[in-house]
């Protein structure tokens, strides 16, 4: 299982990046990224407190551990800047909140994040057919996520996403222990939503090619 969306006591997850990534581990995880929320008034400092720990957290316990952020928030037209603040502090990985139904996240923040070229579009809630196509352009990947309220549109992210393209990735937006499910699991929430085994699989694999791919660009 590898989980690109998770967050700490940095911002509103229930516990510290060490006890994070040792019940990740234990519970069998392979890699994960700390994606704490963040906008322009803290990336810098978020990034600058987790970039030092993150290579000897991920080696003490057996996965890969990548330095993230999760952009919330952000007005449309401040992303673009904020996520290239986020990579010259150094963030493997970046992602945006997208516009799920179940927060009050402002209208086009969904397409601002794509033009900026986000690593994920999490949750993008009722994502329209230009975004998704969009995204499959830019290569912007899409959440399928196993946490309650977001995953109410799960279904339409998939469905859309196999019309046009997208690719997909399936996180699990952990904030406590119990947020981290099993890959059985994230798969029944997939096939839920409508994807296929091999469609499963294949989100996976997505998931594996950006941790490579945020490992490379670092070196």
């Amino acid at each position: 299982m590898i989980d690109l969306h998770t967050h700490t006591f940095a911002s509103d997850g229930e516990l510290g990046p060490a006890e994070l990534v040792r019940r990740a581990a234990v519970a069998g995880y392979r890699a994960l990224a700390i994606t704490d929320h963040a906008d322009q008034s803290n990336v810098v400092s978020q990034l600058r407190q987790l970039r030092p720990v993150v290579e000897e957290l991920g080696d003490a316990n057996g996965l890969c551990l990548l330095a993230g952020v999760e952009l919330t928030h952000v007005p449309p037209r401040q992303i673009a800047a904020v996520v290239a603040l986020a990579r010259a502090n150094r963030a493997q990985l970046v992602l945006v909140h997208g516009e799920t139904i179940v927060e009050p996240v402002i209208a086009g923040t969904n397409r601002a994040a794509i033009e900026a070229g986000v690593d994920i579009l999490a949750h993008p809630g009722l994502i329209s057919a230009e975004d998704v196509q969009l995204a499959a352009e830019k290569g912007v990947f899409l959440e399928i996520t196993t946490r309650k309220g977001h995953s109410l549109t799960n279904g339409h992210v998939a469905k859309m996403a196999e019309k046009y393209g997208a690719k997909l990735v399936v996180n699990n937006d952990a904030h406590a222990p119990g947020d981290l499910v099993s890959l059985e699991m994230a798969r029944k929430i997939a096939r839920g939503a409508g994807l296929t085994e091999a469609q499963f699989e294949a989100a996976c694999q997505n998931s594996f090619a950006l941790v490579e791919r945020s490992r490379n660009a670092d070196k």
